[in-house]
């Protein structure tokens, strides 16, 4: 990096500046690395708290797909497990669908999203890819200009400068990328589904051998193996209230019975590693690109958790976006560039789509905010909800389309 004009302004140039390191991120990175197209992935956080931060653990086949063509699946294989099952409880019972034998035949991965992570930051860092830690995106200027540049904030504290050809923004939707939308420049889809999670990390053994879905008149929990050892649980919660506010042992004792343990077999117990609270929202931006900056991930869209589909996107848009820019920057073609929100939008929407419909399985509509203009919808809402579960448990057709959505991006 060299000093600018002002002595207290760094100043570089590169073909591509991308923002973050997440699955986004990095994959993008490798990709472009590997193209020999010159590009800086420029992250805020510190090295360890991005190989750390737990996040989704369910990878989709094509995601699979994607990273074995481009040599970034052992990891996966080696300490990834397949899994094809999902169980739901009801005050009707419970039941499974081995949703890997319906729909296409396709199984999850489950592969917490923190070592993917890892997998990706070690194999673009020993190929050469240049990275920057601690290093704040404040703003990108000039998009729709000759020469687009990023300004940030050292890890000392200064401000540099990043001049590029291309910025792609996988830094998440209160990063710098969404920021820098000017006003009118691109349309904001939002949604709040009126619900909120307590998302819980437990240490503690898987309790079943399938993804756990179970509704509850006192609210939606859930179960997600991630480990041997260590198990994600979420639990519907009311809005407002503090993570803290529950003793462990008032969640397990809830967990217990909206997971209905008396009738089906108790819950394998332990410490909580980590409690964080939610709401259920999304957005979409639209298009995915001003001028020559790029979205990407959560930049691009955000979903609400229940259908696992925020990171498989990411790894998804970041190859688009990746034989894109090659296109462009090797052989002079931006036709790539010109349909890229396109078709990242397509994908966005069918999985907001599906992302809907299982938020509105899921959850007791007495606890949220869908209800009709009279106070009197939590019964008419409630019976859909049973009449859904119902076709589920029943309808051979309803089981493979749900078996196609569940595990498609």
């Amino acid at each position: 990096m060299t000093e600018s004009h002002n002595s207290h302004t760094l100043s570089e140039s590169t073909d591509v500046v991308v923002l973050g390191a997440g699955p986004a991120g990095l994959v993008l990175g490798v990709l472009l690395h590997t193209a020999g197209i010159d590009c800086v992935v420029l992250e805020r956080a510190s090295r360890t708290h991005v190989q750390t931060r737990a996040r989704a653990g369910f990878l989709a086949p094509n995601t699979a797909r994607i990273l074995e063509r481009h040599g970034l699946a052992d990891g996966l294989h080696s300490r990834g497990r397949r899994h094809g099952t999902c169980e739901f409880r009801t005050e009707d019972g419970r039941f499974r669908l081995d949703y890997g034998a319906l729909g296409h035949g396709g199984h999850h991965h489950v592969y917490p999203q923190q070592n993917l992570v890892t997998d990706l930051l070690t194999h673009y860092l020993a190929i050469g890819g240049r990275i920057r830690f601690h290093t704040e995106a404040v703003v990108v200027r000039d998009a729709d200009g000759a020469q687009p540049y990023v300004t940030t904030r050292e890890p000392d504290g200064r401000p540099a400068r990043w001049t590029a050809r291309y910025v792609a923004g996988c830094d998440g939707r209160h990063g710098a990328a969404r920021r820098s939308l000017p006003a009118g420049a691109v349309r904001h889809h939002q949604h709040d589904y009126g619900v909120t999670w307590l998302g819980l990390l437990a240490e503690a053994p898987p309790s079943l051998d399938a993804v756990g879905y179970a509704i509850h008149a006192r609210g939606f929990a859930g179960h997600m193996a991630r480990t041997q050892d260590v198990t994600r649980y979420y639990l519907q919660w009311q809005r407002g209230t503090p993570a803290d506010s529950w003793s462990e042992q008032r969640i397990w004792d809830e967990l217990d019975a909206r997971m209905r343990a008396e009738d089906h077999g108790p819950l394998r117990r332990g410490g909580l590693l980590e409690r964080a609270v939610f709401d259920l929202t999304c957005d979409v931006v639209e298009p995915l690109r001003h001028g020559s900056l790029f979205l990407a991930g959560d930049a691009a869209s955000l979903l609400a958790p229940a259908a696992a589909k925020g990171a498989n996107l990411a790894v998804l848009e970041a190859e688009i976006l990746a034989e894109a820019l090659t296109g462009a920057l090797v052989r002079g073609d931006t036709s790539g560039l010109d349909t890229y929100s396109d078709r990242c939008l397509a994908h966005i929407w069918r999985a907001q789509e599906f992302t809907g419909w299982m938020t509105r399985l899921l959850h007791a509509a007495s606890l949220t905010s869908d209800r009709d203009d009279h106070g009197a919808g939590s019964f008419f809402l409630a019976a859909l909800q049973r009449s859904r579960l119902n076709s589920l448990r029943t309808s051979r057709i309803h089981q493979h389309w749900f078996a196609e959505n569940y595990v498609g991006v």
